[in-house]
């Protein structure tokens, strides 16, 4: 396989790593396009019998992050949260679910995100994850640690349930309604 066919090869999984990033379509789809474009003007930077996927994600958290940069969106306003405007899939209650697991996901911080989508989504070894985030595995061990008792905690509360309501008991053992749009 060329190093082009190879790098097509990775695209879907590219776009699912900045989807889940940015919780917006077209900037994800423009950071695969960049990822694609510089891992191939530089693909002599690439070591023969590496691993590609991880290498490649490693550029699109890079230009993520420059990205973040420039927009100065280091922090995301929740009013302006990408859930926000997502909507569960028509007749479908896993899709529900799914949203309400992503709505807790970008309450994560960035880097407990970035660390829970490459060892939990794109299946990275602690190793590949470690070498794709530049820092030691020890680093993303303790990252994915606390990201997984975060995101437990954030779904324990629900989706309407903040930090300081439900104090009751019985309130919190209520699930609360949902509203869901039809077209």
């Amino acid at each position: 396989m060329t190093f082009e066919a190879e790098v097509i090869a990775w695209l879907p999984q590219l776009r699912r790593y900045a989807r889940a990033l940015t919780g917006d379509y077209a900037w994800a789809d423009d950071l695969v396009q960049d990822t694609a474009e510089r891992a191939l003007a530089r693909w002599s930077a690439f070591r023969p019998n590496s691993n590609m996927r991880a290498w490649l994600l490693t550029i699109l958290r890079h230009l993520y992050i420059d990205q973040l940069r420039g927009r100065r969106e280091i922090a995301v306003d929740d009013e302006s949260a990408p859930w926000r405007n997502l909507e569960a899939p028509q007749g479908e209650v896993d899709g529900l679910v799914l949203r309400d697991v992503q709505r807790a996901l970008y309450g994560l911080s960035l880097e407990q995100r970035e660390v829970l989508l490459l060892v939990g989504v794109e299946e990275l070894t602690y190793q590949e994850a470690a070498a794709a985030l530049g820092v030691p595995i020890g680093t993303v061990m303790s990252r994915l640690s606390r990201a997984r008792e975060h995101l437990r905690a954030l779904l324990a509360q629900g989706p309407a349930e903040g930090p300081s309501q439900g104090s009751a008991p019985a309130a919190r053992n209520v699930a609360p309604l949902k509203v869901v749009r039809n077209p």
